[in-house]
């Protein structure tokens, strides 16, 4: 039978630790009991674990030997904020399929009310991304950067970074990965709803981004993020 897997609050040598709302939900809702045996993620590594001691607000657990685990591919997705039920979502989908970092951008067609809502929901994110990573057997959530203007956010590195875009017509994205070393990370740029502005292609332009497509058709954009990260993914897995 398969271990179920946790990602521990804290880490101290071979004690790992969940605290909180995630002790209670161990100790209340599966009766977690002092010597069974569970996968926890101890600072980004993957360890066999028993536990020694649970209440309500923590459970502990004695470390043991590595777990053997598959490395996922790097792929950074800069998600425009939109509608938050919406968002939430794509969030937590996109971490199950293996996104190692999530960037809200503050697009130019980002609701002003929702915008600055954002700053105040980026730890609800990261608690979302933290109960898929879980769900998914991950090693460790993505991380959840803090909401930023794509002006601030048109530098940060990648091997290939593309941007989706409605207006391109002939170069679509698997297009574009298949003709990139497989071994290099990728940043996918998701417009909001009602897609980029010309000026803002214009700046990814300028910025060194590729264009690319994902067919004719028109995706909601948590439609979108989950079919260029599924495609992201296939070409660096290969």
């Amino acid at each position: 039978m398969t271990r179920r897997r946790w990602i521990a609050d804290r880490v101290e040598g071979d004690r790992a630790w969940l605290l909180g709302s995630n002790a209670n939900h161990l100790f209340r809702v599966l009766r977690v009991k002092v010597g069974q045996e569970f996968d926890v993620a101890a600072n980004g590594v993957l360890r066999f674990a028993k536990v020694v001691f649970a209440s309500h607000d923590q459970v502990e657990f004695d470390l043991g030997a590595e777990v053997e685990s598959t490395a996922l591919p790097q792929i950074t997705v800069y998600l425009s904020i939109f509608k938050f039920d919406r968002m939430e979502w794509a969030i937590e989908k996109c971490t199950e399929l293996g996104a190692s970092r999530i960037v809200p951008i503050i697009a130019q067609r980002t609701d002003a009310h929702l915008a600055v809502a954002a700053v105040k929901r980026a730890e609800r994110w990261r608690r979302i991304a933290l109960q898929a990573a879980e769900q998914s057997r991950r090693g460790a959530p993505p991380e959840i950067s803090a909401p930023m203007k794509l002006k601030q956010a048109l530098d940060i590195p990648g091997g290939l970074r593309v941007v989706l875009s409605e207006t391109e017509r002939e170069i679509s994205l698997a297009a574009v990965a298949n003709a990139f070393p497989s071994d290099d990370d990728i940043v996918l740029a998701i417009g909001p709803q009602g897609g980029w502005t010309d000026m803002e292609l214009k700046m990814f332009q300028e910025a060194g981004w590729k264009s690319a497509s994902l067919g004719s058709t028109v995706l909601r954009a948590e439609t979108a993020a989950i079919a260029a990260l599924a495609i992201g993914i296939s070409t660096l897995s290969d």
